[in-house]
């Protein structure tokens, strides 16, 4: 009896000990997310839509703000003003009539966390600080961040300058997909020796994920005492980009190294449909007996787990005429991704369906052939309502 009980225990162990193997991780985090960059699917979540103070991670907004407004040159210099150069807090140690081009403000602003840059850059683009704030918020309120609010360009502590984890995650996957904010986040150090001082900058990126966590990408660290340590970062591997944000977390490059290591080993990034790959052949009316096949416009990827498997639905459309041209229109697929054990629906999608090639109508003009089949049908209508 001891030894059965010996050998239950055992089984029960092991178990236990492979269910916690893909368990999501403990962290020391108060709010955190862990999202697919390209879906938006939500891998880990806890608290990320509670309202927080999130520090310099603000300067992500501020950096893909000033990038995409109108007029904006990168390669323009500028003099730095006395209010940039006398503000609070982290600093790439801008001085009072400095000139110094756009492009290494933005590289002090995301590597160094420049408080003194992201005036200097706000200045640069709407003239003063107030005015770069508007656009920072339009800017979110278009990326559908609703949870966000800016009152200032650097990340100081302020009742009305807030954001969730989630939004951080939305706005961090937008900026990535510029490629000079890309390749900012993503630098470990950078020199600069247009500023006209005595001796070149040379600025080191705050984000040790860069070195620490194979596949990182960026993206931006953060502290205040009022925020506590915050945290965004991308990573790279297999095909996919996971985005880490975690807000007031005292164990910040761990948690962002856990919770990444989750993701990539329990989600595989999969091409559910592809484009151009056909997914059903359907005969053509008047084409003398000739097919075309049907393919999807678009590649519809999705992350999933071993717990979850996709199925396709085609609605192809009843009568299909030639002529037929290549990419027309004929008919939908739905992609959906269900859970496996629950039957849960977790993903569904639509693409439309297209003809692979052209089809020609054969023996007769295919107008004439349609007016044919109409008139035969009025006839045996009449025909049916005379008898």
């Amino acid at each position: 009896m001891k030894k059965l009980f010996a050998v239950i225990l055992t089984l029960f162990i092991l178990i236990f000990c492979g269910a916690a193997a893909d368990a999501a991780p403990q962290i020391s985090a108060h709010s955190a997310i862990l999202i697919d960059a390209e879906t938006g699917r939500v891998m880990f979540s806890k608290s990320s839509d509670e309202r927080l103070a999130m520090a310099s991670t603000t300067k992500i907004i501020t950096a893909v703000t000033a990038l995409e407004s109108d007029g904006f040159d990168i390669d323009r210099t500028i003099e730095i003003s006395e209010n940039a150069a006398g503000v609070e807090g982290s600093s790439m140690y801008l001085q009072k009539g400095e000139k110094i081009s756009v492009r290494n403000l933005l590289y002090g602003l995301m590597l160094s966390s420049g408080n003194d840059a992201a005036v200097a850059i706000a200045e640069a683009v709407s003239g003063d600080e107030a005015a770069f704030v508007e656009l920072m918020n339009k800017k979110v309120g278009e990326i559908g961040a609703a949870d966000t609010h800016l009152s200032n360009p650097n990340g100081l502590p302020s009742d009305e300058h807030y954001s969730t984890a989630h939004d951080m995650a939305k706005i961090t996957a937008y900026a990535l997909k510029n490629p000079i904010f890309a390749e900012i986040v993503a630098t470990k150090t950078h020199r600069i020796d247009d500023s006209g001082a005595a001796y070149p900058r040379v600025i080191k990126n705050h984000n040790k994920l860069l070195s620490m966590y194979d596949g990182c990408i960026g993206v931006k660290t953060g502290f205040t005492k009022t925020a506590g340590r915050c945290l965004v970062s991308a990573a790279r591997r297999d095909n996919m980009t996971l985005i880490c944000v975690t807000l007031n977390a005292p164990d910040d490059w761990s948690d962002h190294q856990n919770l990444l290591n989750f993701g990539f080993e329990n989600y595989k990034m999969t091409t559910v449909i592809g484009a151009d790959i056909p997914l059903c052949r359907t005969d053509v009316i008047g084409s003398d007996g000739k097919s075309v096949a049907a393919v999807p416009t678009e590649n519809i990827d999705y992350p999933i787990t071993q717990t979850e498997k996709s199925s396709t639905e085609l609605s192809i459309y009843p009568e299909i005429s030639a002529p037929l041209k290549k990419d027309e229109k004929i008919g939908e697929v739905t992609v959906v991704i269900t859970d496996i054990s629950s039957g849960e629906e977790i993903f569904k999608r639509n693409a439309d369906l297209v003809a692979d090639c052209d089809i020609e109508c054969v023996s007769k003009p295919c107008s004439d052939e349609g007016l044919f089949q109409k008139i035969k049908s009025f006839f045996s209508i009449w025909f049916d309502i005379l008898n």
